[in-house]
């Protein structure tokens, strides 16, 4: 008996011991999440500032973008940009851009480990045909095509499915629609590509008041559109979507998919 009870204290003094330590240690952190498209405010990555210059070793066309494989003193980088001619044995020099982690290309079918977006070369040595411009977004963004006239008259059709709504419409519902699947037809007024892995599209149907910003909807997609397509986007609606870096919406439609 006097066995068990030395053994039955030793017990719980360990547990004891055990506990406050753990009190103290605190709960392991947790890994981060691997998914780069719906990163939090904390998680979207800062853009790099400073510039990515080399010799080009591989070089491929897809999707609209030129996947670039810089070697600078035996250092590979690979870098996305608006498609944009150039050829292996090229020296080339490119602004800073968004490093991602894990980027899939789904038309290439590869995923890169590490991969930077950014906009066309500094310079036309070792490039030609690149006709990138940058604009305001909330950040650096590369414009594929011509804007849409400021003072152009919109007038679109709305789309027939069930969950379809104008583009005012989505403003004005924005709260009951918020993570929910949505279908917008409009007109692309403006194409933003390769930001944060995402091509960023301006949509306007006519509806909404250019004064408050309610006539202009913002659509993020894999897919790739031209400035004048009348398009429908089938995707999710966020309301008050705040990616970091000065990227935040009062709505946006995410994971789009678009058809003419």
């Amino acid at each position: 008996m006097r066995k068990f009870s030395m053994l039955f204290a030793l017990n719980l003094s360990l547990l004891a011991f055990v506990s406050v330590n753990s009190t103290y240690a605190g709960k392991p952190a947790e890994a981060p999440k691997a998914d780069i498209y719906m990163k939090a405010k904390q998680d979207v990555p800062p853009p790099d500032t400073s510039s990515i210059s080399g010799k080009i070793s591989e070089t491929m066309n897809s999707g609209g973008y030129t996947y670039i494989c810089i070697d600078k003193d035996g250092k590979k980088t690979w870098v996305a940009i608006p498609e944009t001619k150039v050829a292996v044995g090229d020296d080339i020099s490119l602004p800073p851009g968004y490093e991602m982690i894990n980027f899939t290309s789904k038309t290439l079918n590869r995923t890169f480990d590490k991969i930077v977006f950014t906009t066309g070369p500094s310079s036309q040595h070792g490039a030609h045909g690149a006709s990138d411009k940058m604009s305001a977004h909330g950040g650096s963004m590369v414009s594929k095509g011509a804007e849409a006239p400021s003072g152009e008259k919109i007038k679109v059709e709305k789309a027939t499915s069930p969950n379809a709504y104008t583009v005012a419409e989505l403003f004005e519902k924005r709260t009951e629609l918020d993570k929910k699947n949505v279908a917008v037809k409009g007109k692309v007024v403006k194409v933003s590509a390769g930001i944060m892995g995402k091509n960023w599209l301006h949509i306007q149907d006519g509806s909404g008041n250019a004064k408050d910003g309610s006539n202009d909807l913002v659509v993020t997609t894999q897919d790739i559109s031209n400035v004048g397509d009348v398009v429908t986007a089938n995707g999710i609606l966020y309301k008050d979507k705040d990616f970091g870096s000065g990227y935040k919406y009062n709505v946006i439609v995410e994971e789009a998919s678009i058809t003419k």
